[in-house]
C-alpha cells in the first residue's frame, strides 16, 4: 500500500531553525561574558558557560572559527593568573610597606582615640 500523502515537516524544520538560533545566541553570550571576565576562551569553557555541546560548536564553521580565533589571540596575552604569579619581589615589598604604613596609622589613631576617651570619661566624672 503506497500512500501519496506528503509529510508536513514544516513544523520540524521551523523548530530546528529556532533551536539553531537559540544555541548560536547562547554561544555568543557565553563568549562575550568570557571576554568580559578575561577568562580563557576554548571549546570547553564556552560549552560549560553556554550549555551548548562541543559537537555543535565543532560542526558549525562560523562558531568554530570564532572560538579558534579568540583562543589564538589569547595565547599572546597574559591572563590574570599569570600576571599575579609574575609579581616581582620589589612590587611585593612596595605593597608590604604600604600595608605596614596603614597598620601604623591605624594603631596611632586607636591610641589617640583611647586617650581622648579617657579624657572625656574624666570630664564626665568631674561633672557628676
Amino acid at each position: 500500500m503506497v500512500r501519496d500523502h506528503e509529510r508536513n515537516t514544516a513544523g520540524l524544520k521551523a523548530s530546528a531553525e529556532q533551536k539553531k538560533i537559540y544555541a548560536a545566541k547562547k554561544v555568543d553570550e557565553a563568549i562575550k561574558l568570557l571576554i568580559k571576565e578575561k577568562a580563557l576562551i576554548n571549546f570547553n569553557s564556552v560549552s560549560e558557560r553556554s550549555g551548548v555541546s562541543k559537537a555543535y560548536m565543532y560542526n558549525h564553521p562560523e562558531v568554530r572559527q570564532r572560538i579558534e580565533t579568540l583562543r589564538q589571540q589569547q595565547r599572546g596575552l597574559s591572563s590574570r593568573k599569570y600576571v599575579k604569579n609574575e609579581m616581582t619581589n620589589s612590587s611585593k615589598d612596595v605593597l608590604l610597606a604600604a600595608k605596614n604604613k596603614r597598620i601604623k596609622d591605624l594603631e596611632d589613631e586607636v591610641e589617640r582615640l583611647k586617650e581622648k576617651l579617657k579624657r572625656l570619661g574624666g570630664e564626665i566624672y568631674d561633672n557628676i
